[in-house]
């Protein structure tokens, strides 16, 4: 994991993303899940570009159930831009880099 990209758990979630005073991109994923590792360097991309302006973190949907149940996520990858301790954004599946972008801009504009 990159030296930008933090894990997130059922217990700091409260700290770390909903009382950020940066918005938050919040990747749920799982060492099982291919796609997730697909859409690993991307989201990697995304933090070293927007590092100041955006926080990234990572949560292990298999070890932190009760934050995945909280956003529905239902399917992985699912990521979730946070603004303001609230969900602004949900893109999910494996997106290509400049897709990912265009879907995340207007909630971070």
């Amino acid at each position: 994991m990159a030296d930008n990209i933090a894990e997130v758990t059922d217990n700091n979630f409260q700290a770390e993303v909903l009382e950020s005073e940066v918005p938050v991109l919040v990747d749920f994923w799982a060492p099982w899940c291919g796609p997730c590792r697909m859409v690993a360097p991307v989201v990697e991309e995304i933090a070293q570009e927007r590092e100041g302006q955006l926080k990234v973190v990572k949560l292990n949907t298999d070890e932190n159930q009760n934050t995945a149940i909280t956003y529905n996520v239902m399917s992985i990858p699912t990521l979730i831009l946070f603004r303001n301790g609230q969900p602004a954004k949900t893109v999910i599946g494996a997106y290509p880099k400049r897709k990912l972008e265009a879907e995340l801009e207007p909630a971070l504009a």
